[in-house]
């Protein structure tokens, strides 16, 4: 069997890690953020991902800073990822300098823009009341995420929940591209069309919620609980999210699902020494499409830039 790479070579020459641990959870605990972290470090995980709106940083930050002090892992053994949260874009150098300060660091791997969603200062990760949306200029965020990366906050910028055509008009005029786009992206969706796009513009595509986000109010349980992958779970021997995660890493995506349990972290890990096969893909090719997360809080008649899902997401869905 041919061993897959565990990373994959971003645009700007940097390695990124195909399997990495989410923090984006509801009710956030310090203490359980650093213990999942600390055991992720342990089994392997070199790739982490935070953002100022998940309220992790600083959980992520005070385990790595631990790890780092005691000689488990070097500053440059780590990729992390955080994010420009809707509220921020009138200042991403202000912002990205907060979450250093939460994370301990002096750089991130990379910073990307959550959202193409301005909101008013303050606004939490919910969805936004009518009031609280701000004209959006993407350009001039765009151009504060560049001078994060000249002043050496950053190694990379991208993007986030990002379509191809609004990837299309940040590269008729950026002076740096985005090395990634982090989007929903699992067997129930499966980013054919963006992949293609990005690919042709060497840009990463990175999943989030691979597992589906089962037990979320944004996710469900019916990737999980999908029965082909249960077959092929079986078949296999192998977990369901093992699966999952195998063939997101199988499309040369990187995959960051959320676990702070001990077990299912060291589990997840283990998909590197097995693949699925030419069946297995058919039929997983074949699984009826359609997004979890459709971002309907971004939407309205009024103040919002998109009247429609199809709007925000331009027809892409």
């Amino acid at each position: 069997m041919e061993v897959l790479q565990r990373t994959a070579e971003l645009i700007t020459g940097a390695k990124i890690p195909l399997l990495g641990l989410g923090t984006a959870a509801m009710n956030q605990n310090e203490n359980e953020i650093k213990a999942a972290v600390a055991a992720a470090l342990q089994v392997g995980y070199r790739h982490f991902d935070t953002a100022s709106a998940y309220r992790s940083e600083h959980a992520l930050g005070e385990a790595l800073n631990a790890a780092f002090q005691s000689g488990l892992v070097k500053r440059e053994d780590v990729f992390v990822t955080t994010k420009l949260w809707c509220s921020e874009h009138d200042d991403p150098v202000a912002a990205i300098k907060n979450s250093l300060k939460n994370l301990q660091l002096e750089y991130v791997d990379l910073y990307l823009i959550h959202w193409p969603i301005k909101l008013i200062k303050g606004n939490p990760l919910s969805s936004p009341k009518e009031n609280e949306f701000l004209p959006l200029d993407i350009k001039s965020t765009w151009q504060g995420m560049e001078r994060c990366m000249e002043m050496g906050f950053t190694k990379a910028i991208g993007l986030s929940n990002f379509s191809c055509t609004k990837i299309q008009d940040i590269l008729s005029y950026a002076k740096i591209p985005p090395a990634v786009d982090q989007v929903e992206m699992h067997p129930l969706w499966q980013q054919n069309k963006l992949r293609e796009f990005c690919s042709k513009h060497n840009i990463h595509v990175s999943g989030w919620s691979p597992l589906g986000a089962p037990n979320t109010p944004w996710g469900s349980n019916l990737v999980m609980d999908n029965p082909l992958i249960q077959e092929i779970a079986q078949r296999h021997g192998k977990s369901k999210a093992q699966v999952l995660l195998r063939w997101g890493i199988e499309q040369g995506v990187s995959v960051v699902p959320k676990s702070y349990n001990r077990g299912r972290i060291s589990e997840n890990f283990e998909i590197f020494d097995w693949c699925l096969n030419p069946e297995d893909h058919d039929k997983i090719g074949k699984i009826e499409q359609g997004k979890i997360l459709r971002g309907e809080g971004f939407v309205n008649g009024t103040t919002s830039p998109y009247k429609s899902v199809q709007e925000l997401w331009d027809g892409e869905i």
